[in-house]
This record gives structure tokens, C-alpha cells and sequence, in this order.
């Protein structure tokens, strides 16, 4: 099982990228969700706690809090921005929404950071789920004005 936690935790090689493992990790979930933009919503809501198992039982066998390449956290929290887009039939709003989630996850606005706090794979997950969410909610707003 810990294989298969660390083979989804690292998102299938994703995050041992040398550079930017969190931005291959999140650009991996676009590429992942492009053949599937009618699932986006149940991609993102049921990835989390399998997420949340994989980050913890990777973190714990690594001994680290929150080890580098770890990046199913950013995979779930890019879904979670795609989730908030009104369409999808054009590759601006799957650019909008990887840009947005990494603006989030970046930057941590309150509360994204105080997540981090959380023990184990929940803390590791859930401050990228927070920043997802920020990013949906751009996302739902700029299209509502049809701004993308």
C-alpha cells in the first residue's frame, strides 16, 4: 500500500520534477482532466481524501511534514479551480484557473496558511484545497461576466 500511496502522493512521477515540482504537479491535473471536463467537479471533490491518505502515509514513511515531492495536494487544488469555471471549450479557462490556483497556493491568503497547521495529510492537502476553492471562486465570477 505504501507504493501505492507514494505513486499518487508524487502524482505518477510528477513531483520528483527538479524545478517547480508544485506547478508540474498542478499543470499534470489540467492534462489529466482535459479528456474529462463534464467529471472536473467529481474528479475534485472525490480526490481528496485518497489525497489526503497518500500525502500522509508518504510524508510519514519520507519522516518529513510536508516532503517536496508531494504534489497530489496541488493535482486535487487545481481541480478544485477548474471546478469553478462556467465552461470549458476553450483553453483559456483551464490556463485561468491553473494560473489562479498557483497565484493561491503561492501566496496563501488567509486561511490557506493556517491549514498548513493541520496534522499530517490533512495539512498538506487542505491549504491547497483552500486555495483551489479561491481560485473556483474567481473562476465562477469572471465567468459570470463572461470574462474568459
Amino acid at each position: 500500500m505504501r507504493k501505492l500511496a507514494t505513486c499518487i502522493a508524487v502524482w505518477f512521477g510528477a513531483g520528483y520534477v527538479p524545478k517547480g515540482p508544485g506547478t508540474a504537479g498542478a499543470a499534470a491535473a489540467v492534462l489529466c482532466a482535459i479528456p474529462f471536463p463534464q467529471y472536473i467537479t467529481w474528479l475534485a471533490v472525490g480526490s481528496i481524501l485518497p489525497a489526503i491518505w497518500a500525502a500522509d502515509v508518504h510524508a510519514k514513511s519520507k519522516g518529513a511534514k510536508d516532503p517536496q515531492e508531494v504534489v497530489v495536494d496541488e493535482v486535487v487544488g487545481t481541480w478544485i479551480s477548474l471546478a469553478g469555471a462556467t465552461h470549458l471549450h476553450t483553453i483559456w479557462p483551464w490556463l485561468l484557473a491553473f494560473g489562479l490556483f498557483r497565484l493561491f497556493d503561492i501566496w496563501k491568503p488567509f486561511p490557506v496558511r493556517q491549514f498548513e497547521k493541520l496534522p499530517g495529510g490533512i495539512g498538506i492537502v487542505m491549504d491547497d484545497v483552500m486555495a483551489g476553492v479561491y481560485g473556483a471562486v474567481v473562476m465562477s465570477l469572471l465567468g459570470w461576466n463572461n470574462l474568459y
